[in-house]
């Protein structure tokens, strides 16, 4: 093969330190933000969080606060606020090409998944004992069901072998209540330390299903029903019916054949429905009265407002303390002095410009999306889901001349604050069907309409995936049945032979 020189130009972005930075931090949720700016004013002495309402005594050049910008949506084109300007450098310091921060960060970049694989805390970061004060700050999750069950254990008189087995029983209890092992199981682990019958450990077991919430320690749904129906008054006829339908009809009732718990009770169809009624008071999970999971708390990135008619879109000031460089550290940087001391502050002082300005083009980016956003979904904010456009992450990048894996980014573990709820940003991206007149319809809305026609259908007569579809011809919208079928099932809705029902 013959060599030969060939002159080629093209273009690279140069993935900087400070790049790499601006990428991460704009990706980063708010817990991991806030996780983020806590290790940077831990570590560089020359960032400091300014508190609101607080007297600067700096001069007014190195007031460099991360403020929280906001945009206004109407009929006029999307205007961001600068969030952040960039700190300037002490009079007495020299400044080099690392100090040149350029006015906005290509935080845009068509690379997928680059930094998906970067940890996104600092939790290996901090030491053992500052784990363990956090650790110990945590608020707790209430008490558990074992623990509910164990107190009343001990309120029992029981010898000492029945709360051993009580104790084996009530630690093979799940959630939701349920007895998760069988009394063969638990009676075999318990004749290495005793010598006891199977008898024995049912006995305790009854004696434990009298515990509270009604209906702990059942081995099945049916047992779990009886034993919240024995807790009623039997001399009312529908308690009594509802009992025997539980004990010996269950199966049929779950699968809607009222007709023939009807014959096979010989009862009246109003006597049915009476039963029914009683039973779907019932709890068939009653463990998760007591072992509820803890709350989970989310703070929105991003607040929408319509204020005199017009929606506005601002970034959340809780979520984002403000952030200057200290300006009497900045002061002791002296010019042409390469001492260690000298560097190390200089280093500094550059680290804390460049992450203040990270954290400005962050506010910016996510501002621009937002606003975008709301500007295409004025629909859903009014109206609501049935109102809801179809978008995909392509119009929201064509529109702010983006790449789509840096929307994608942005709209990650971000959450908008609405009047109708808090959303995270990618719930108003969704696919698209066609209509009859041309248009589109997107996924959201039609599942909206799919819930909207279950929730009236009547109850007695529930309507097929087949009905579901011709309604929605109908209003112009074409579906597949088999799209109705899975947008159903994504919204946790049965069938129709298992929505019908009495009442």
């Amino acid at each position: 093969m013959k060599q030969s020189l060939q002159l080629r130009l093209g273009q690279h972005l140069t993935m900087t330190p400070q790049l790499q930075q601006a990428i991460r931090l704009l990706q980063l949720s708010t817990l991991d933000l806030q996780a983020e700016i806590q290790e940077a004013l831990e570590t560089n002495p020359m960032l400091e969080a300014a508190e609101l309402g607080a007297s600067d005594d700096w001069d007014s050049s190195s007031k460099d606060d991360a403020s929280t910008p906001s945009s206004e949506t109407g009929e006029s084109a999307i205007s961001a606020e600068q969030s952040a300007d960039v700190t300037s450098e002490s009079q007495d310091a020299a400044p080099t090409e690392m100090d040149k921060i350029p006015d906005e960060l290509p935080v845009d970049s068509n690379w997928d998944d680059v930094y998906d694989s970067l940890p996104t805390s600092t939790a290996s970061s901090i030491s053992a004992e500052d784990q363990q004060r956090m650790f110990e700050n945590q608020s707790g999750a209430g008490e558990s069901l074992q623990q509910h069950l164990i107190w009343q254990m001990e309120l029992t008189p029981f010898s000492d072998i029945d709360q051993r087995i009580a104790e084996a029983i009530i630690d093979s209890i799940d959630d939701d209540g349920y007895l998760s092992c069988t009394l063969e199981d638990i009676h075999q682990g318990l004749l290495g330390e005793y010598d006891i019958e199977l008898d024995e450990v049912e006995a305790v077991l009854h004696q434990v299903q009298n515990y509270d919430p009604v209906g702990v320690g059942a081995r099945n749904l049916r047992e779990c029903l009886l034993l919240q129906l024995k807790q009623e008054n039997h001399d009312r006829p529908e308690v009594a019916r509802a009992y025997r339908i539980v004990d010996k009809f269950l199966d049929m009732l779950g699968g809607r054949d009222y007709n023939q718990v009807v014959r096979r009770m010989k009862i009246t169809m109003e006597e049915l429905q009476e039963a029914v009624i009683l039973i779907q008071t019932l709890n068939p999970r009653p463990g998760g009265v007591i072992a509820s999971a803890p709350a989970e708390y989310i703070t929105p990135d991003v607040l929408v407002k319509k204020l005199k008619g017009k929606w506005t879109v601002e970034l959340n000031p809780e979520t984002m303390p403000k952030l200057r460089v200290n300006a009497q550290y900045a002061s002791y940087i002296k010019r042409a002095d390469s001492s260690a001391d000298n560097t190390f502050m200089k280093n500094n002082l550059q680290e804390a410009r460049w992450f203040i300005k990270s954290l400005s083009s962050r506010n910016e980016t996510l501002l621009k999306v937002s606003t975008s956003i709301v500007e295409r979904q004025r629909g859903f904010l009014e109206h609501g889901e049935e109102a809801m456009k179809a978008m995909v992450l392509a119009d929201i990048a064509d529109e702010l001349g983006m790449h789509e894996s840096t929307i994608s980014r942005v709209t990650t573990k971000k959450y908008m604050h609405t009047s109708r709820g808090i959303f995270e940003l990618k719930y108003f991206f969704s696919s698209h069907v066609s209509t009859a007149a041309g248009g589109e319809c997107s996924s959201t809305a039609i599942r909206a309409l799919i819930k909207k026609m279950v929730a009236a259908e009547a109850p007695g007569k529930p309507l097929s995936d087949s009905k579901l579809a011709k309604i929605l011809e109908e209003q112009g919208i074409n579906v597949a049945r088999r799209t109705v079928a899975k947008y159903r099932e994504a919204m946790s809705i049965p069938p129709s032979n298992e929505r019908r029902r009495l009442v």
